[in-house]
């Protein structure tokens, strides 16, 4: 599948030398907007091994997580840990805008990758380095995965039921946010290059990404001394906003606000609700949350989820189904706006995959290509076309274990 490139970043360069989740997936968004993304990948010795794990990495007995982390990718292999492997490194970032890592801190500068090295070869390079801790600060050496900033930048303490230990979401949220903020401090990089003609550094910490989305935690502890708690399925305060039963199955509704109450209110046939002090304004519902809940949840068990859906629509009222991936192909609204997107790979034959988000009007970002089936799949075009190697020379660096 190839398309044109009408992506904001095209014409951009990206060298990825980070492996599972962080690093590629801040190189997945920098190549959904348009970049190209070089993504090096470690070579198999003596045919065991090599490659980004992601490539075994998923759920089900078909792995197909690679699939998606390495759309609009090309692949090359170098053997970063022998001299021959970590000079090819340096002949691509002289033709890259931007490389991706994110080894343990230290690992790149002794290889003699670091940011001083690779800024002599190219002072415009932008170097995004995704680790647990940061690059700075005592804990720094530290090795650190995403579950490990989660539980340190204050996630995990609040998420789960109040009676159990913490609880986890069901997907690697603190190192998709670290790839995240990571991608982000690329794009102000490259701006900031505009008026400075240099390239710097993104230093991206799992704990401090996750630490950026807790909202008040630490000033409500500071000035009123309030911990937050682990609550289930509700924002402690925040009423109604749950999950309720139907007669035949789950149903979310977000109505904590006064005007989106009282239509709640109307729908339910109980217009007087929204008037009644015990549920009139927001802290007056926080205070009786479950006493609430409950109230609604019976309302909700006399009918199915399409009936309250519908009263739901009519009334103007924030409310959904609870989603799986059966739903997402089906839904009309997925299609219309083209949120899956079909891909037919030589391994797999036709599947979906969410699309490139979010949608730019002028530059759209898009799949333009499949995941890199083989390590090193793209060795003979980027060494050859881009660093200007023949077959020999790259015969040669095989040879010595370096590609």
């Amino acid at each position: 599948m190839s398309q044109e490139n009408q992506g904001a970043l095209a014409g951009i360069r990206v060298v990825e030398l980070g492996q599972l989740i962080a690093g590629p997936f801040c190189g997945q968004l920098l190549g959904d907007m348009g970049a190209e993304v070089i993504k090096v990948e470690p070579p198999a010795v003596d045919g065991v091994g090599g490659g980004d794990p992601m490539r075994a990495w998923g759920h089900g007995e078909q792995k197909l997580w690679w699939e998606v982390v390495a759309r609009n990718k090309k692949s090359v292999s170098a053997n970063l840990r022998i001299p021959a492997g970590q000079e090819i490194v340096r002949k691509l970032v002289e033709h890259a805008d931007i490389l991706i890592e994110n080894f343990k801190p230290g690992t790149i500068e002794k290889w003699g990758l670091g940011p001083d090295a690779l800024h002599a070869i190219n002072p415009r390079l932008i170097i995004v380095r995704v680790s647990g801790y940061g690059q700075t600060g005592p804990y720094s050496s530290r090795a650190g995965f995403g579950g490990i900033g989660e539980a340190m930048g204050g996630w995990r303490a609040i998420v789960g039921d109040p009676d159990r230990p913490p609880s986890r979401m069901g997907v690697s949220i603190g190192d998709s946010l670290a790839a995240t903020y990571g991608c982000m401090g690329a794009l102000a990089a490259l701006h900031a290059r505009e008026r400075t003609g240099r390239g710097q550094v993104v230093d991206s910490a799992l704990y401090e990404a996750v630490l950026q989305v807790m909202e008040s935690l630490v000033p409500e502890y500071m000035v009123g001394g309030h911990v937050r708690q682990r609550t289930g399925s509700i924002l402690e305060g925040v009423a109604p906003s749950n999950v309720y039963q139907c007669n035949d199955g789950e149903y979310l509704i977000g109505a904590n606000q006064d005007a989106v109450f009282a239509r709640l209110c109307k729908a339910m046939g109980q217009p007087e609700l929204a008037s009644d002090p015990r549920y009139a304004t927001h802290l007056a519902r926080g205070q009786r949350q479950k006493e609430l809940d409950d109230l609604i949840e019976a309302w909700t068990k006399t009918l199915t989820v399409a009936e309250v859906e519908a009263l739901m629509i009519e009334h103007s009222v924030p409310a959904g189904r609870i989603y799986g991936a059966a739903d997402m192909l089906d839904d009309e609204h997925f299609k219309a706006r083209e949120a899956l997107v079909e891909v037919d790979s030589p391994r797999w034959g036709k599947f979906a995959m969410q699309n490139s988000f979010p949608k730019l009007s002028d530059t759209p970002s898009s799949i333009r290509s499949l995941a890199p089936q083989s390590i090193g799949e793209h060795n003979a075009q980027v060494y050859g076309e881009l660093l200007g190697l023949d077959e020999a020379a790259i015969a040669e660096l095989k040879a010595a274990g370096a590609v």
